[in-house]
């Protein structure tokens, strides 16, 4: 499947971008800001710098044996090692297969034995046990790096019998000691052709093997190219505090085009630690997922509820008139009186909560997953908008894009200028253009029941185009219910509504082939204590789960969000669950969503139990 490549043939590809940006006027600037340590002050890394980096690594992969053609894994949190190894391998013509550092040896093993790496690269100790429970059973794997100086080798650079030859080990620090000649690092990253395969990112799923997503460098500059154009400008005065891990296609692509603009990045230290980052950094843009979003909203309206009720008042009207000025981000007016007070209530409470964030974000990024419609609009209402986009990994990953100015909440924005999206006579989502992938690695079925023969890519997403040519995201096909009642139902919508609730932290409906709707919810425990609801001597997950109190709010929430929709559409009958759903319990992918046929096999008697008693809660 052949694509046009990008405009710019200079940056036809990856490595055409990185030597404009390393050799380029601007290469003793500031590229990454990162910490090894928590608590240690921020280190730097100028383009310059980066540029050595990635060329002694290249040299170290090329003496390990690394070709072209060849895969190069790696299962770390992101650090500028992650960058330096892939630019390497991209120079040698490798091919980049990330991986998640919450995945499990069984599933870090699938991938390398599918995709057969030749390196793994682990990030600690504890990805490396990962790593030597996996090698005898990993033919293709010839060496290990692991980037943190842990383990204590026995020689930089040592061999471990396996039973079916040897694996190397070594340490990242030790890649530019190693003996051996290479190849010059310039002939061959100049070897790189639009067509060439530049990464393997496997999708995470929700069931079952993920899938090799295959992507070019035409795929990835196209993508960065049409991303570019439908976000404001972005420059080399422009900082980025990055928290999303590099293996998530939506965090990956937005490095590069921070790369390719001569941006500074941050890398948060965790995500427990981005609100002290964005102090610490005061980034200009900051990518994030709904998630997030929704959670420093929640936050900030706990901590209204805490204010004596004159302040509150105050609070209030702030971001009464932070709403009306917030209109400009959906390219509407402003009435004159609320531009006029917009210092007052700037001075008084906005600019306090634009203060929490560093107080230099010029706009946020959201991806991978719904915004809800509350949310956006009171991040715009602070001054802080948020422009959302839309994708998946097979499309590098953006397929729409949310003007800045011409916001439209409740929809995912315009097609980027480079794809094309058409809805099916089943409203399916359908798009085609450069970005869309070479197909999943290995699986030429799967890839043709992916991309059908005039190269539409199917992306398993209900929608609809509006007059305007906005696109709004109804669910996923295969989420959608049918009731018993012969009723189509669409949860996601229904699941955003009900979760605006302060007192919601997670929800996830359930109705397919069922005569009503019902929900499990994780209700945000934080909140219900602050409202000093359900308070007790016993604060546990599993206390407030069982609290009639809890109860109650949660279904007096349930009926007045709900009041609105379609009868058949409402839930009618409702469990608390103890724990939320995350990554590490299995309930949620690592990228933020929700298993569902793993969150109702786990909880299935609770499931079945609400369908079986005769008294219905809610009306």
């Amino acid at each position: 499947m052949n694509f046009n490549t990008p405009k710019n043939p200079s940056s036809g590809t990856l490595l055409g971008a990185f030597f404009e940006r390393t050799l380029g006027a601007g290469k003793d600037r500031i590229y990454l800001r990162y910490k090894t340590a928590h608590g240690e002050p921020y280190r730097e890394m100028t383009f310059a710098e980066f540029d050595a980096r990635v060329r002694e690594v290249f040299a170290g992969f090329a003496r390990l044996g690394i070709q072209r053609g060849d895969r190069i894994a790696i299962v770390s949190e992101s650090r500028p090692e992650w960058l330096i190894s892939e630019f390497a391998a991209l120079a040698l013509g490798a091919i980049w297969v990330p991986m998640f550092p919450t995945l499990t040896a069984p599933q870090i093993e699938f991938i390398v034995n599918d995709c057969g790496a030749k390196l793994l690269i682990v990030s600690n100790d504890l990805q490396l046990g990962k790593a030597l429970k996996i090698i005898g059973n990993c033919p293709s794997l010839e060496a290990i790096i692991e980037i943190n100086d842990e383990t204590k080798l026995e020689t930089p650079l040592f061999t471990k019998e396996r039973g079916r030859g040897e694996v190397v080990f070594l340490h990242f620090k030790d890649i530019s000691s190693m003996a051996g000649s290479a190849p010059d690092f310039n002939t061959e990253a100049r070897k790189a052709a639009s067509g060439d395969i530049v990464t393997i990112i496997y999708t995470s799923g929700t069931t079952g093997n993920s899938k090799g997503v295959m992507l070019s460098h035409a795929n990835v500059m196209a993508n960065i190219e049409g991303a570019l154009a439908a976000i404001p400008p972005l420059t080399e005065h422009d900082i980025a505090l990055s928290f999303l891990p590099l293996c998530h296609a939506f965090e990956h692509i937005a490095m590069h085009f921070f790369f390719l603009r001569g941006m500074t990045v941050a890398f948060a230290e965790s995500v427990d630690t981005v609100a002290d980052n964005l102090l610490e950094i005061r980034p200009t843009i900051m990518t994030g997922v709904p998630r997030f979003y929704e959670r420093v909203h929640a936050r900030i309206m706990r901590m209204r509820e805490k204010l004596p009720p004159a302040r509150r008042r105050v609070f209030d009207w702030a971001l009464g008139i932070g709403a009306k000025n917030g209109l400009s981000f959906e390219g509407k007016s402003v009435p004159i009186l609320a531009r006029m007070l917009k210092p007052i209530a700037d001075a008084l409470v906005l600019k306090k909560i634009r203060a929490r964030t560093g107080g230099r974000i010029r706009f946020f990024v959201s991806g991978a997953a719904a915004l809800p419609t509350e949310v956006g609009r009171a991040f715009a209402a602070f001054g802080l908008p948020i422009i959302e986009g839309y994708g998946m990994t097979e499309t590098s990953p953006v397929l729409s894009v949310n003007p800045y100015r011409k916001l439209k909440w409740g929809t995912v924005g315009k097609p980027l200028d480079n794809v094309e999206i058409t809805i099916a006579e089943d409203g399916e989502i359908l798009a085609r253009g450069p970005n869309i992938m070479q197909g999943y690695y290995k699986q030429t079925e799967a890839t043709r029941e992916m991309i059908d023969a005039d190269g539409w890519l199917h992306t398993g997403d209900i929608g609809a185009l509006d007059s305007e040519g906005y696109l709004k995201i109804t669910d996923r096909k295969k989420h959608l219910f049918v009731s018993t009642g012969g009723k189509n139902i669409a949860p996601a919508p229904i699941e955003s509504l009900l979760g605006e609730s302060r007192f919601i932290e997670q929800i996830m409906l359930i109705g397919d082939k069922r005569p009503f709707c019902t929900a499990l919810i994780v209700p945000d425990f934080a909140a219900l204590r602050e409202a000093g609801i359900g308070n007790g001597n016993d604060t546990s997950g599993e206390a407030f789960a069982t609290n009639e109190a809890i109860r109650a709010t949660i279904g007096t929430e349930l009926d007045r969000l709900q009041a609105g929709i379609a009868s058949y559409e409402r839930v009618r009958r409702f469990m608390l669950l103890p724990e939320p759903f995350t990554i590490e319990n299995g309930m949620m992918t690592p990228t933020l969503k929700i298993r569902r046929k793993a969150v109702e096999e786990r909880y299935g008697e609770l499931i079945e139990a609400m369908y079986r008693v005769r008294t219905v809660e809610l009306t």
